[in-house]
């Protein structure tokens, strides 16, 4: 299933604010080098704190870095131009990217729950999807498919009870997303708050548009396993869940091996019943300060080394993971872990030994993986247990390069000893001698982002006689740019016409095209020479009195480069 990372954290960095986009943009190449497959960014909506949200207090809807709203242009992690090219280049590695929705709750209101925002040209009302009390619970009904109305990070909407007419907040938060994943095309979601959004809405919002057919994984923050199954039933499945279960299995595992029964592993967690539905983690940006049962303090290479072998889709935590300050830096051992998880570890699982300090098991899949985990501090472990090798098959411990390898007898049984648990490292991950350490090489892949230009939106309508900034990309050298064009064509004449422009680095135009109403959804395409931020313009001529200032949406598609 590949290995996600969990693309930020609190402290992020002891640097200014705003350079996150960026920071995450140059690792791209390395990330995707390492093995990783997919990157869960963070929520990219300004938030009512401005430039000092973390982006779980959402305030516009159509604000990626690119209002001043707020006190702010940019959101705590950087520019609408700086998310789309950190987007572009994770693509360009292989990287799928999975954009944190926050649906449960929206902030930053005039204290008596209307929001209005900025437009495109500045005005302060005049922004798309403003809110009143109509939209949120308590001012109308909770909605149904809510499992816990308890607590809510900010004020509560009412997706299917909200708006006027009533649903229409449902509507305008799908249009939202829409627009958002049309904007960055990412390949899934994680849903913030689970247990506070209906899961009939939700089934909804995933459904539409084009956000259908794509990943999702939900914090649903509890540790009952039947509550969270219930959950993924009233989902239709349609969403994956965070296994905070097996989570809290592994803290007290980590923290407490003293009192912590091994066995007890066996079958745990969420994945134990639905590997296929089980998003696995150690660490979270929630639980790393603090929250939902705190952090895991010691031994937590061990934890990984789990969910690394085991099955489930395995989401690796950055700030465990990074040698950034403020980081952890456990990035050697997990790479190594990950090459392991990618290339070996495959299939179902069989427990082949445990009692209250070590647990075994097998992955049946591909060439077969023995796993052992020692919890203990002080003692090393050596058992015999029958493997699926079949007989006389020597073994290379895939951890370690150097270690002595050990070999199945007759009846495929084998002898292996697992070290004691100093700092998490007591485990061990059998298979046959394979070069586990190579770098893993990215698969290049274009992105297509469309810009949305509208006088309620963020970026201004084709005007008359004025050329204005619609964006600027960040394209490899020597690569093709595409754009296709459609517009609002209301009430056109034979004379109206739009004309976009792409222009280099310098200001040279590398092509243009002048669309009307013969051809309209066309495209064209100018090639690159060099890798350098690229702007693209447009300019309407002869808009009717009924439609001066046509919106239009510009499909924009392009390869971006590896490295910064």
């Amino acid at each position: 299933m590949g290995v996600l990372l969990e693309g930020f954290f609190s402290e992020l960095s002891s640097q200014p604010g705003n350079f996150w986009w960026d920071h995450l943009a140059g690792q791209a190449h390395d990330l995707a080098s390492s093995g990783f497959t997919a990157i869960w960014l963070p929520p990219p909506l300004k938030g009512a704190a401005g430039g000092f949200s973390d982006g779980y207090d959402p305030f516009d809807d159509y604000d990626l870095g690119s209002k001043d709203q707020r006190g702010t242009i940019p959101t705590r992690y950087g520019t609408r131009e700086s998310l789309q090219r950190c987007a572009a280049m994770m693509r360009a590695n292989g990287l799928d990217i999975y954009i944190d929705l926050v649906e449960n709750q929206r902030d930053g209101d005039d204290g008596h729950f209307n929001s209005k925002y900025k437009d495109a040209f500045g005005n302060q009302d005049g922004g798309r999807f403003a809110k009143g009390p109509q939209d949120f619970h308590p001012f109308v009904p909770q909605d149904p498919g809510v499992f816990d109305d308890s607590f809510s990070f900010g004020r509560d909407l009412a997706p299917i009870n909200g708006g006027q007419p009533k649903g229409e907040c449902g509507v305008n938060l799908i249009a939202a997303a829409d627009w958002l994943t049309r904007a960055l095309d990412p390949q899934g979601y994680r849903l913030d708050d689970a247990k506070g959004v209906s899961t009939i809405f939700a089934v909804e919002l995933l459904s539409a548009k084009s956000m259908a057919n794509k990943f999702a994984v939900a914090e649903f923050a509890d540790g009952d396993l039947g509550l969270i199954s219930n959950w993924a039933n009233a989902m239709q499945h349609r969403s994956s869940a965070f296994d905070f279960p097996l989570r809290f299995a592994l803290q007290a595992m980590c923290n407490n091996p003293d009192q912590f029964w091994m066995a007890s592993l066996n079958g745990a967690g969420l994945v134990g019943n639905d590997p296929l539905g089980a998003v696995t983690f150690v660490e979270n940006y929630d639980t790393d300060r603090g929250g939902i049962g705190g952090p895991v303090i010691n031994n937590k290479l061990l934890a990984y080394a789990y969910i690394l072998t085991a099955e489930g889709y395995p989401c690796v935590f950055y700030r465990d993971y990074s040698k950034d300050p403020n980081c952890f830096g456990l990035k050697d051992p997990i790479d190594r872990l990950i090459a392991i998880h990618e290339r070996v570890a495959a299939g179902p699982s069989l427990q082949r030994f445990m009692d209250g300090g070590v647990f075994a098991f097998e992955r049946l899949g591909g060439t077969h993986l023995l796993v052992g985990l020692n919890k203990d501090i002080a003692t090393t472990r050596t058992i015999n247990v029958q493997t699926g090798f079949g007989p006389n098959k020597e073994l290379q411990n895939l951890t370690d390069d150097h270690a002595p390898r050990a070999k199945t007898d007759g009846g495929g049984n084998v002898t292996i000893t697992i070290p004691r648990n100093t700092g998490g490292s007591g485990y061990v991950c059998y298979g046959l001698p394979t070069n586990i350490g190579a770098p893993f090489k990215p698969n290049t892949i274009p992105t297509t982002q469309v810009y949305d230009g509208a006088s309620d939106l963020d970026i201004k309508p084709a005007i008359a006689k004025q050329s204005n900034q619609v964006c600027r990309i960040f394209p490899a050298a020597k690569t093709q740019i595409t754009l296709k064009l459609n517009a609002d064509t209301t009430h056109w004449t034979s004379t109206t016409s739009v004309t976009v422009t792409l222009r280099d680095g310098s200001g040279k135009a590398l092509g243009s095209h002048v669309f009307d109403l013969k051809n309209q959804g066309a495209s064209f395409s100018a090639a690159t020479t060099k890798s350098e931020f690229h702007s693209i313009v447009i300019e309407a001529a002869n808009t009717p009195l009924q439609n001066s200032t046509p919106s239009f949406s510009l499909a924009v598609t392009y390869t971006a480069p590896q490295t910064l």
